[in-house]
């Protein structure tokens, strides 16, 4: 919420309203908002012409006053924002603000203040109608419903969330219940590429790249946008599961960093900057190095049809795109399983515009996907057809050559 109230612009105005009278902040942890908020709520919120919203949400959480637990008042209440809350109690005895419990009440007591934590995250009636405006849908919710409790099949207890556990200490539930089922219970394996579903379960293997981008670390602002901000992480899924293969092309945390407020402000702007940034084809490292080297300059295809990403090499490495616009293979190989190969570049692509773009007579070579046949039949097609027509013209060379010799020799008999 610390980040949210930065990215809002929010801290001169709080610290007005500390220095005029006490304030009571209605706080919700992490995990709720993690948890418990619609995707596409996250995205609306995180969108710079909606900052408006962004403050009247955030504002809603802060109340003009110092509210202890202690006097907890029964009746709606003003914020910061200018809309009420209503306080109250829950049933159990605790006290409670709108439809969310306070979990930690008086977690934090200052002279000038006091932090309650929270449930969840609080939507005030605005923000709420002017999400639903921008979606035309007036039945959506910001706050996802919460589902049926699920039993743990091992325990045949409640899920519930793990608390922390220190280091060295035995674990929660028995070393027996951990180990994998024998050959008697053990579930029938998914049909895999040789069978005759030809299934694959692309959104595991999704998740586990965007598992590993978080763990190699510098990445995690394109793991945050593939999750939160779009819903690339589930259409990259389906393409997988119905056999296809990617290759991601991945920004660090520096490079994503250095986009501006223009260049992310029209609608669909990162799915459209990360569609560029997928080839759908497996390149790896050495594959790319070898086509560069070879051919000098490759184009690939990217999903941002009919715009395509070139590559060259530069310094020992591949170097893709156009002058200042240009990135470098920074990072090789972070994830490759042979169907998604992931490689980390240190600066974020953009399309040519018209009036820049080479011109059409331009030469490019294409570099063979490692895992396609059909491309590789092509090129020897291609290749078979320059041979043929090497070798008419190297006759026609050859009978030319031949003419002016004999010529000559006759010329010199004459003389």
């Amino acid at each position: 919420m610390a980040e949210l109230v930065e990215k809002a612009f929010l801290l001169q105005t709080l610290e007005d309203a500390v220095a005029k009278h006490n304030v009571t902040i209605l706080a919700p942890r992490n995990e709720a908002l993690e948890r418990d908020l619609d995707p596409e709520f996250k995205r609306f919120l995180l969108e710079p012409r909606n900052l408006n919203s962004l403050q009247s949400l955030l504002l809603f959480h802060f109340l003009p006053a110092r509210l202890p637990s202690g006097s907890w008042p029964a009746a709606s209440h003003p914020t910061l924002s200018g809309e009420d809350v209503d306080l109250g109690a829950t049933d159990d005895g605790g006290i409670r603000v709108a439809h969310a419990a306070v979990t930690r009440p008086d977690a934090v007591l200052r002279p000038d203040g006091v932090i309650h934590g929270i449930e969840r995250l609080l939507v005030p009636r605005s923000v709420q109608e002017d999400f639903n405006r921008r979606r035309s849908l007036a039945d959506i919710s910001a706050v996802l419903p919460t589902g049926a409790p699920e039993v743990d099949p091992r325990t045949h207890r409640l899920k519930k969330p793990a608390p922390p556990v220190p280091p060295g200490a035995p674990p929660v539930l028995p070393i027996w219940d951990a180990m994998a089922p024998g050959p008697s219970i053990a579930p029938a394996p998914a049909p895999g590429p040789g069978s005759g579903k030809h299934h694959f379960d692309g959104h595991s293997q999704v998740k586990d790249f965007i598992q590993t981008l978080l763990l190699y670390g510098g990445y995690n602002e394109l793991a945050d946008i593939l999750v939160n901000l779009t819903s690339l992480a589930t259409e990259m899924g389906r393409l997988v599961s119905e056999g296809y293969v990617l290759t991601v092309l991945a920004p660090n945390d520096e490079a994503v960093a250095r986009l501006t407020t223009d260049q992310l402000s029209e609608p669909g702007s990162p799915e459209n900057i990360l569609y560029y940034h997928m080839i759908p084809e497996y390149q790896t490292e050495e594959s790319m190095y070898n086509a560069v080297r070879r051919f000098g300059k490759v184009r690939y295809d990217t999903l941002r049809l009919p715009h395509k990403v070139v590559a060259r090499e530069a310094d020992g490495s591949v170097k893709f795109g156009h002058g200042e616009g240009s990135a470098y293979l920074f990072d090789p190989d972070i994830y490759t399983d042979g169907r998604i190969a992931v490689q980390g570049i240190d600066a974020v692509l953009f399309p040519p515009d018209d009036a820049k773009t080479e011109p059409a007579t331009a030469r490019f070579r294409r570099a063979p996907a490692i895992t396609s046949t059909s491309k590789i039949k092509l090129r020897r097609g291609k290749l078979l057809e320059a041979g043929c027509q090497m070798a008419g013209i190297l006759g026609q060379l050859s009978r030319f050559s031949s003419y002016r010799w004999t010529r000559k020799i006759d010329l010199m008999n004459t003389e």
